[in-house]
């Protein structure tokens, strides 16, 4: 498989775990985690809260921008943290749901 092709499955996955946290914490939640994605974008809207995802980049709603990789080995590092991919996105979909 090549690299670009990996890259995007790891996108995909990453798109669709958030999706997925940010549905189960809303179940509690008077509000509703919106995802959109895109080939090179992933949008998480809670209310008025979002995080912006580009390959290279995490951007959160007051302008502040982090590094943002995913890693083959299927861990996600954003800033200077490296974590596995799905705790990741659990973590990132439970504080905008918890911020909200």
């Amino acid at each position: 498989m090549t690299n670009e092709r990996i890259d995007r499955e790891l996108w995909t996955s990453f798109a669709s775990l958030i999706r997925s946290y940010g549905a189960a914490h809303g179940l509690n939640s008077r509000h509703q985690a919106v995802v959109e994605v895109g080939s090179d974008l992933i949008l998480l809207r809670v209310g008025t809260r979002w995080l912006r995802f580009t390959p290279s980049e995490m951007i959160e709603d007051n302008n502040r921008t982090v590094p943002f990789r995913l890693n083959h080995d299927g861990t996600a590092t954003i800033g200077d943290v490296t974590e596995e991919m799905d705790l990741a996105a659990e973590r990132l979909a439970r504080e905008m749901m918890q911020s909200e």
